[in-house]
């Protein structure tokens, strides 16, 4: 499986391992969507295995498995942080491929 050029943060990990285990499956998935006012979304699920084509990253036994599709125009190079405060949490993409994104940071262009 090729290896794939993303980083998680040190709390993207913790709070990776801590919805796998809820979830009781083995990895993430990463893949895009079209979706929003500016065309893109990540999506994130939980799985057991890899499908065909999949490229893989591995951080500290944990498995991201990214959706081949996207991956040169949009993915490659991205960095996943969790981010909390008083009133929200959320997983946050920082994307070199973003070109824009819409006003409410949900979609982007790559």
């Amino acid at each position: 499986m090729k290896q794939a050029d993303i980083n998680l943060t040190p709390a993207a990990i913790a709070q990776f391992a801590k919805k796998l285990n809820e979830a009781n499956k083995q990895a993430v998935r990463l893949s895009l969507r079209e979706a929003g006012c500016s065309g893109l979304e990540y999506v994130l699920d939980f799985e057991d295995k890899a499908e065909t084509g999949d490229l893989a990253a591995e951080f500290d036994g944990l498995t991201i498995y990214i959706a081949e599709q996207f991956y040169d125009e949009a993915i490659k190079g991205l960095e996943i942080d969790y981010q909390e405060d008083m009133l929200s949490s959320s997983f946050v993409f920082k994307n070199p491929n973003k070109k824009g994104e819409c006003g409410c940071g949900k979609s982007f262009t790559a």
